[in-house]
């Protein structure tokens, strides 16, 4: 019987490492292509959302989170106009229905970090940093993939199947023509991170906290911190339109940031400051032939809510599960069309749905509406049937519900 030719997969991210993982598990060859000469030690998503602590546990990543990790059963809504705590949220209500009733802090550079921890010296883990897939040839029977060498040399590499986890600015994506829909926020967002214990502050900080403001609100999660250093608190607020991120970023702008929402004498001890460009898109498609999207590359969203990177990696396992039996021969090609139709509604009707919904719960400015929006997530948070019913789908429990039930 001839060889077959191996999964290529563009990118060494979290969604790439899990999606590696899962075909390792399943005895699939693959080759993955990095252009970063070494993971990328990056202060982006972190939480983690029971099902997809399930679908890492399969994977026997899970306890290695947990362990290294911060579990957070608990999330609060707090209204900084009147400095009240809204609503709070309970997982452990959910404890009946999924194995784990908790969100995990973990960021996803720690998550691709574990991975080649655990994984990086087995010989079929084939990861390759700086290599650039620049382009393809798409075949019936398979794709010849363009890549860039570190020293500017190029080659071409023979696969099966090309996956695009090469996020939003997706090289992928782009040479398959795929349209990528949607729109971009007018103001970029910052993402500031401190080594003070807020908590220190005000003993109703929970470690996921989401502020409503008209004109600044706030996301602030804790995460744990690297061994030789304290946790650190992330606070994710928007910035001015028009704003620049050297404006955003100047020492005494960021102080005054931090100190609208917790005021104290002293300066806060600053461990990072991110700005970046936020946008709700989703590609029109996530197959075509034999090259797939994954994660980024096949949709984006605000951060409110914690849902792109659970997306991306709900994507990796849904992908794994249906390429692996296509790969050997056991299902059809249709099988990953299944893939689109189930992944796509789970992008559009769940995650850009639920982050747009969030976001505007938020920045409400119109004092009526916004005094409504805050009685009702008063009244659903301490009516248990209906505090389950949200957090099933702000979780994404409802979104892999749906997405699987799709034939």
């Amino acid at each position: 019987m001839a060889k077959k030719d191996p999964i290529i997969i563009s990118g060494a991210g979290p969604v790439a490492m899990v999606l590696a993982v899962a075909l390792l598990r399943q005895g699939v060859p693959f080759i993955a292509l990095e252009k970063l000469t070494k993971p990328f030690v990056d202060q982006r998503a972190a939480s983690h959302h029971p099902p997809t602590v399930e679908m890492l546990d399969n994977l026997g990543l899970a306890k290695h989170m947990i362990n290294e990790g911060l579990k957070s059963p608990v999330y609060r809504f707090h209204d900084r106009v009147n400095h009240d705590v809204i609503a709070e949220f309970d997982l452990g209500l959910l404890a009946d229905e999924v194995p784990f009733p908790f969100v995990v802090q973990y960021e996803q550079y720690k998550l691709v970090r574990k991975v080649l921890e655990l994984f990086g010296s087995n010989a079929d883990f084939n990861v390759h940093f700086a290599r650039t897939v620049t382009g393809f040839i798409q075949y019936d029977d398979h794709v010849m993939v363009e890549i860039r060498n570190a020293d500017g040399s190029t080659q071409k590499m023979r696969g099966s199947f090309l996956i695009g986890c090469d996020g939003g600015r997706s090289t992928v994506r782009k040479a398959a023509n795929i349209a990528f829909e949607g729109f971009t926020y007018p103001e970029k967002f910052i993402k500031i991170g401190t080594y003070f214990d807020l908590t220190a502050y005000d003993n109703r900080i929970a470690i996921r906290n989401y502020f409503s403001h008209p004109e600044e609100w706030c996301n602030l999660f804790r995460v744990k911190g690297e061994p030789d250093k304290p946790d650190i608190w992330r606070f994710v607020v928007p910035m001015r339109v028009g704003e620049s991120e050297d404006e955003a970023k100047d020492p005494d702008a960021m102080q005054n940031r931090l100190k609208r929402f917790f005021p104290r004498n002293e300066d806060y001890e600053i461990a990072y400051a991110n700005v970046y460009t936020v946008s709700q898109c989703v590609a029109s498609t996530f197959n075509s032939g034999r090259i797939l999207l994954a994660g980024d590359s096949a949709h984006v969203n605000n951060p409110i809510g914690g849902m792109g990177l659970n997306g991306g990696i709900h994507d990796a396992v849904n992908l794994a599960g249906k390429l692996a039996p296509v790969w050997k021969g056991e299902l059809g090609m249709e099988a990953l069309d299944l893939y689109t139709r189930q992944r796509h509604k789970a992008s559009t009707d769940f995650t850009q749905a639920q982050t747009i919904a969030n976001k505007k719960q938020l920045e409400e400015r119109d004092p009526t509406k916004r005094k409504l929006r805050l009685d009702e997530m008063r009244a659903m948070s301490e009516d248990p049937i209906r505090a389950k019913a949200y957090m099933r789908r702000a979780q994404l429990i409802d979104s892999v519900k749906a997405a699987d039930a799709i034939a």
